[in-house]
């Protein structure tokens, strides 16, 4: 689960650090571009200094840009004089993460469910006194956590070699969340497995999102023409691959997408 609040003013972040915070942070650095969201869907955005390149919602968003989340300009940063900086465990760098907190704060998420994305919306508006508008987007996470029919999945995110998310990811318990069976859900993280192979297992759905790999409309007929499982894709990877707020709009595009599989 994600972490949670410790006491009035001291918190603790994915690795067990405790932050006190005897008042919300006013320079905040997001090296998540989810993260990035919620904090402006919190209504916390005022206390946003510095994002990465990859930070598109809200849209507009106008504040300074530091570099990828992967590359990102930790002297920029240093110069920002943050006094609180996001990071996520997987997204980041930890040669990053220790360069940052040789100057700044660094709070490491990493949400790998549902339930984990709860908690986290629950944390970030504690952290930043934003507690009554946190509420309000659990209330419409929850509303959106529509069971559907059950059916079997999988979800691809490279091509060359293919690889797939296990059952250890957070896109697989997204869609798990509505109904959904990982039929990889027995192995970790992202498995190199040939396409031929995964599609023998027969699989109910075959999602295709944008990102990491761009899969086009021409890997979407292809896939059409092996196999009789339904193709939903390709659309944004946003709404499979990001967490916080943008869990809201992934659920949202799960529901619209299909009642039941074909």
């Amino acid at each position: 689960m994600a972490p949670g609040r410790a006491s009035f003013s001291v918190f603790r972040d994915v690795l067990g650090r405790e932050f006190d915070f005897q008042s919300p942070p006013l320079r905040v650095v997001s090296l998540v571009p989810s993260l990035t969201e919620t904090l402006f869907d919190l209504g916390a955005g005022d206390s946003v200094v510095g994002i990465t390149d990859f930070c598109i919602f809200p849209e507009g968003l106008e504040r300074p840009r530091l570099g990828g989340t992967k590359t990102p300009s930790v002297a920029r940063i240093r110069q920002l004089e943050p006094d609180l900086v996001y990071v996520n465990l997987e997204e980041n760098l930890k040669r990053h993460a220790d360069e940052i907190a040789a100057f700044a704060p660094v709070f490491v998420t990493e949400p790998k469910s549902v339930d984990d994305v709860v908690s986290l919306i629950t944390l970030l508006g504690s952290i930043h006194q934003r507690e009554k508008r946190a509420t309000e987007l659990r209330e419409q996470l929850a509303a959106n956590r529509e069971a559907r029919t059950a059916f079997s999945f999988v979800v691809p995110i490279w091509k060359k070699p293919w690889m797939w998310c296990g059952g250890d990811t957070y896109v697989s318990d997204l869609v798990e969340s509505v109904g959904g069976r990982n039929l990889l859900g027995d192995r970790p993280r992202y498995p190199t497995i040939d396409r031929d192979e995964v599609l023998a297992l027969a699989p109910d759905v075959v999602f295709l999102p944008d990102e990491p790999h761009l899969f086009t409309d021409g890997d979407a007929e292809q896939l059409r023409g092996m196999t009789s499982a339904r193709i939903v894709g390709p659309f944004p990877g946003h709404l499979f691959t990001w967490h916080g707020t943008r869990t809201i709009e992934g659920l949202r595009f799960l529901n619209r997408s299909f009642a039941k599989p074909r």
